[in-house]
């Protein structure tokens, strides 16, 4: 795909206006990795366009059987196929009951995201109407941080611009996720382990045939006005998913963050 629509800065690649057919492009163009692992940069909130997940830990692979045949001159009978890992940044965010989709909103507008390489992180902003009329200022800031490599960090603001609202985020961790481009359409990982206790959650998974053992831990918390506050919380428990469920009331033009930590060992 053609990216003349990136502007080149001085340490920043930045892209303005939200095009559906640029976001798999973009998703590549604006990954960030700090030697220990990766992430693609897919939205937080559920998209139900075209998209490619995509989470990687360095090291973490799996023998892919090939499709071609190792009798073939040149094709060995298995290919050893970096993994896409249990996925740590989705956080559903649904306001007055209607979930925040840009593939399904009536308009998306000042749509912005940067890649700063000097600093190391990735930001998104835009203002969006839903499909429920409700308008919404988004700023979302992702880290991973490189003298902690295993850390990861999410900010993700949220400002009802013409109504108060109910703001719900369900940050989740998923460990059912697969390969887009498996060949034989193989289970990878294996859940093994899947708990929450207060804001904290995790999911112990393991890789199919190479064993290999990985630790995916959350910590998050919900503020106004950078003051974190008490939101009513409920979790939902699934053999390989971890979600939970925190509701904020927010006047018109206030902002609310969730602020999430992950480690990954």
């Amino acid at each position: 795909m053609n990216q003349d629509y990136i502007k080149p800065d001085n340490w920043s690649i930045i892209e303005e206006g939200f095009y559906a057919e640029r976001v798999k492009s973009s998703e590549s163009l604006f990954s960030i990795g700090n030697g220990a692992m990766g992430q693609r940069a897919n939205f937080e909130e559920h998209y139900s366009g075209d998209t490619f997940q995509g989470s990687y830990i360095a090291g973490v692979y799996y023998p892919d059987k090939t499709r071609v045949g190792w009798w073939k001159n040149g094709y060995p009978e298995y290919f050893a196929k970096v993994l896409n890992a249990p996925n740590w940044i989705g956080i559903n965010v649904l306001i007055n009951g209607q979930q925040l989709d840009l593939n399904t909103c009536k308009s998306v507008d000042d749509f912005k995201r940067e890649l700063n390489m000097k600093e190391g992180w990735l930001s998104r902003t835009f203002k969006a109407t839903l499909p429920n009329d409700v308008k919404i200022k988004v700023a979302v800031k992702r880290f991973l941080s490189l003298d902690l490599d295993e850390v990861g960090a999410i900010n993700y603001e949220v400002t009802p611009l013409n109504t108060d609202a109910e703001i719900i985020f369900q940050p989740y961790i998923d460990a059912s996720i697969t390969n887009e481009d498996t060949n034989w359409d193989d289970k990878f990982w294996d859940a093994t382990s899947v708990n929450y206790e207060g804001h904290q959650a995790f999911i112990e998974a393991k890789t199919m045939k190479t064993n290999f053992h990985t630790c995916t831990f959350m910590e998050s918390k919900v503020c106004i006005n950078n003051k974190a506050v008490f939101v009513d919380q409920t979790s939902k428990i699934r053999q390989t998913t971890c979600l939970l469920v925190m509701r904020i009331r927010l006047k018109k033009a206030t902002t609310t963050a969730f602020k999430s930590l992950v480690v990954i060992r």
